[in-house]
């Protein structure tokens, strides 16, 4: 399993975020061909206090052929462009492969 994983710093409009990533980057991203499960998760924190991280998103895929197909799609380019836009200078994305121990 491979994901694409997304981290974005807080937002100066945390409500205004959310909306449009609730309710326009996601739909456009779950629609990218060959992405199995989509989870998101709200960082309310750190062991040392506050975090300047505010979400983090896993986009699974069945591997790297998958991950890479799914970018190059009319979806996967409208997703990006989408994510440049709204949060280009607040996102960091990774790609990693989940280790079974």
């Amino acid at each position: 399993m491979v994901k694409l994983i997304a981290l974005y710093k807080q937002p100066e409009d945390q409500e205004a975020f959310d909306e449009h990533y609730f309710n326009t980057h996601t739909p456009i991203t779950k629609e990218i061909p060959g992405l199995r499960d989509m989870k998101v998760t709200k960082i309310v924190g750190s062991p040392m206090g506050e975090s300047k991280y505010y979400l983090l998103c896993e986009m699974f895929y069945d591997d790297h052929e998958s991950l890479q197909k799914g970018m190059k799609s009319d979806e996967g380019k409208a997703s990006g462009k989408d994510l440049m836009g709204f949060a280009g200078d607040m996102v960091t994305l990774m790609i990693g492969e989940e280790l079974d121990e």
